[in-house]
């Protein structure tokens, strides 16, 4: 389908060459009565000046130039009706946001606008599964206005905020109590969650509007047999299929300020609480997903037992050939330790201190098996695989399990529920305000066999 930027551009382009063709036609017609001109004054001259002919090609020859001009003016006004209406239709676009207006930040502001939408009926219980919401059933205007409010609404009470401010507010009131963060907050917290928890990253995410996540586990195989012509056909055995649940736990904070301070400061106080929430929210998020026991908190990649052949509750250990250190040779087997399906997209998990005593590790042939990233941003790489440092994995010790290898996506499955609620206290604490914030995410191993740990042992 094309744009309408460039459907606008052809209808622009084609009463440009009417415009133009009407020129080059009076162009031609002036010619053609300068002529006609030239031969009467010379037949006037020849026989008397003044005749009638003279007069009638005079009064035609003024007839056609204001017909021209007439064209002219007319074609003038269709090319300005076009170009408003043009920039009118333009404008409308790039205040809904589409692909079509070019403008990142209006589609950027459209996609939060959304998500902030779905969070506020989610919350509402007006959100169905069959719901679809359109960039035409989002009030931009409305989504801003709310912004704002809610920036203002950190530093006074909501019956201190100006009328246009209280109704604006409406908008993302949450029944429960408090108001919803606008997305772009949220977007900040979980993006420092990004920079400080690598297996955040990696790991794959889902949302959910309810307190859990149910997935299918398929595990099982169907019976078959070898049989011959005329043998009976036995019943063969049934797959089974299974379902892992992951709830949602609630992270929460409390910071709190003096009324005074949120009345007098200059900085943005909406920044500097998401900042706040952002880095405890990060910390403990990325702890949980390492070694959470599963209590109040999501279950993390360290905490399930020794096992192998693919039973699910156990992952598979790989000694490192030492009873305190790591070996090059315990490193090797466990790239070979997992399916190869799982390569592809492994990585290496290990902590700063345990990165720095690898890259000493030597081939047979006296080369570093450690390649450090030689681009920004890339990883190292550690015997063809990326290595990412996890400070929350365990240092290197007897009986420890300081590295993990695999595919992090396929293996674990982090779930957030929908939005990050913010309530403003300004009586609990006097002379403070507190501003209590939470959110509410679960994890766990959805693959047993995706990845491995090396267990420091001989």
């Amino acid at each position: 389908m094309p744009e309408l930027k460039d459907v606008l551009e052809d209808v622009q382009r084609e009463v440009k060459k009417f415009g133009d063709d009407v020129g080059t036609l009076k162009t031609s017609m002036e010619k053609d009565l300068k002529a006609v001109r030239e031969l009467a004054e010379k037949a006037g001259s020849d026989a008397a000046a003044g005749t009638q002919l003279k007069k009638d090609l005079e009064n035609l020859s003024r007839g056609v130039e204001e017909k021209h001009t007439a064209i002219e003016a007319k074609v003038k006004e269709m090319m300005e009706k076009a170009q408003k209406e043009a920039d009118a239709i333009i404008a409308i676009e790039k205040k809904l946001g589409r692909p079509g207006a070019g403008i990142g930040e209006q589609d950027n502001l459209l996609k939060h606008a959304i998500d902030f939408k779905r969070v506020a009926m989610s919350r509402r219980g007006e959100l169905k599964t069959n719901t679809v919401l359109s960039p035409e059933s989002v009030n931009l205007d409305e989504y801003k206005a709310y912004q704002a409010a809610f920036a203002m609404s950190l530093r006074r009470e909501i019956n201190q905020l100006s009328p246009d401010e209280q109704k604006a507010m409406m908008v993302g009131s949450d029944p429960d109590g408090g108001s919803l963060v606008p997305t772009q907050t949220s977007a900040r917290i979980i993006t420092k969650v990004y920079e400080t928890s690598p297996l955040d990253e990696l790991a794959y995410h889902e949302n959910v509007s309810t307190d859990a996540l149910e997935i299918a586990v398929d595990t099982d195989e169907a019976g078959a047999g070898w049989v011959g012509e005329t043998e009976a056909r036995p019943e063969t055995s049934t797959p089974q299929v299974g379902v892992q649940r992951i709830p949602v736990h609630e992270i929460y904070a409390k910071p709190k300020a003096t009324q005074q301070l949120l009345e007098d400061a200059g900085i943005d106080v909406e920044a500097w609480l998401a900042g706040k929430v952002g880095e405890k929210f990060a910390r403990m998020r990325a702890l949980a997903f390492i070694s959470g026991n599963g209590i109040k908190k999501p279950r993390g990649i360290l905490t399930y037992p020794a096992g192998s052949a693919g039973v699910r509750g156990t992952i598979l250990q790989v000694a490192s050939g030492n009873a305190t250190l790591l070996t090059a040779d315990g490193l090797v087997t466990m790239t070979f330790s997992i399916k190869d399906k799982y390569l592809a997209n492994a990585n290496w998990l290990m902590k700063r201190g345990t990165v720095g005593s690898v890259m000493l590790f030597k081939d047979l042939n006296g080369q570093y098996m450690w390649r450090p990233g030689l681009e920004a941003g890339k990883p190292s790489v550690l015997l063809g695989y990326n290595v990412r440092r996890a400070d929350d994995m365990p240092t290197v010790g007897a009986g420890a399990l300081p590295v993990a290898f695999g595919d992090f996506r396929a293996g674990y499955t982090v779930v957030d529920r929908l939005g990050i609620r913010v309530l403003r206290d300004p009586y609990s604490s006097k002379p403070f305000v507190e501003f209590y914030t939470r959110q509410r995410v679960g994890g766990d191993v959805v693959d047993f066999e995706a990845y491995a740990l090396q267990v420091v042992s001989a």
